[in-house]
């Protein structure tokens, strides 16, 4: 039987109208390996991370091209940051950041800002907490840094990670907040800083949790208190009668002083935001795994996480808190 002549037009029509509609793309995925950069040496904070991510994309299969780590750490981390503001709309470039993305440019005037990078995911923020030797008789943070004062200026030392870093720039925010004085006694790595302590050859330091927490364990440090707004959520005991949850806020303890570490992912400039959002979803799924989760809680991360405009704005004034607290030290580059 024939079909009408009206209906073998309006299939030619139909037919005609598919072959003309845009045809739907894949969204954008890497087409080469990834290479995530390190502005640090291997073994620190900033490489545990990066490690850990890459362990899991390869793990859950959350992209198909392989994650290269490269650490870049000189100039305290200018190589790798303007490693990445070189590569303008490569989308096959990431960096792990810190801190030092304020304080390095700050410090040693590198041309280089967070601006010219293109901010992808805030992963976590690290706690910083007082830490006195636990044969001390000081029971709290104000115990001790009323110690400090009654010291005078310069007689207690405080051990830190670096020159002009994080652990000095807190140790100067205690100062102003305290009118306590410090002898400031840099070393390589948080680790050290936790031996050093032990061994009574400094006083006291403002460690990562991560970077005492054997030596807290051991029963040879005692947490004083956590620079954050809130205590740390973990209740696991990780001596025989405290957990991270137990240690008090600085605030509670008498000391107005707040501060913690980003841990953050960029993209290079110039990216286009299909490409940053891949980034964006694969690095959700990163915190939404059971590594992620065990990692956090081991080293008493908070677990905030931003994205776009929030993490723009926090970034601001995080520069913003860092620039005054690096201007009040004199740590300002000429």
């Amino acid at each position: 039987m024939k079909k009408p002549f009206s209906r073998i037009m309006c299939g030619v029509a139909a037919a005609a109208m598919m072959a003309l509609a845009p045809v739907a793309h894949a969204a954008w995925e890497p087409t080469k390996p990834v290479e995530f950069v390190v502005p640090a040496g291997t073994g620190g904070g900033a490489d545990q991370m990066a490690r850990l991510i890459q362990g899991i994309v390869i793990k859950y299969k959350l992209m198909k091209e392989p994650m290269i780590v490269v650490n870049k750490s000189g100039g305290a981390g200018a190589e790798g940051f303007l490693d990445v503001k070189g590569a303008k709309g490569d989308p096959h470039k990431l960096v792990v950041t810190l801190s030092n993305l304020f304080t390095t440019p700050l410090a040693t005037g590198v041309p280089f800002n967070w601006r010219d990078m293109t901010p992808v995911s805030m992963m976590a923020l690290d706690q910083f907490v007082l830490w006195v030797n636990a044969e001390t008789p000081y029971k709290s943070a104000k115990e001790f840094l009323d110690a400090a004062k009654a010291a005078g200026p310069s007689k207690i030392k405080m051990g830190g990670t670096g020159s002009k870093q994080e652990d000095q720039i807190l140790t100067v925010g205690i100062e102003k907040a305290t009118g306590t004085k410090f002898i400031y006694v840099p070393f390589k790595g948080g680790g050290e800083v936790a031996v050093q302590l032990v061994g009574k050859h400094i006083d006291s330091t403002v460690n990562n949790p991560i970077e005492a927490v054997a030596q807290w364990r051991a029963g040879q440090l005692r947490a004083l208190c956590v620079f954050d707004a809130k205590r740390m959520p973990y209740k696991t005991k990780v001596t025989d009668k405290l957990s991270w949850g137990d240690i008090p806020t600085c605030k509670e303890a008498g000391v107005p002083t707040e501060y913690t570490m980003l841990r953050g992912v960029f993209m290079a400039p110039g990216v286009t935001k299909e490409q940053t959002e891949f980034y964006v979803n694969m690095l959700k799924k990163v915190r939404d795994t059971a590594e992620w989760k065990d990692y956090m809680e081991k080293g008493a991360f908070n677990q905030t996480a931003m994205t776009g405009d929030d993490f723009a704005k926090w970034l601001g004034a995080a520069e913003n808190q860092h620039r005054e607290l690096m201007k009040e030290a004199g740590f300002i580059a000429k």
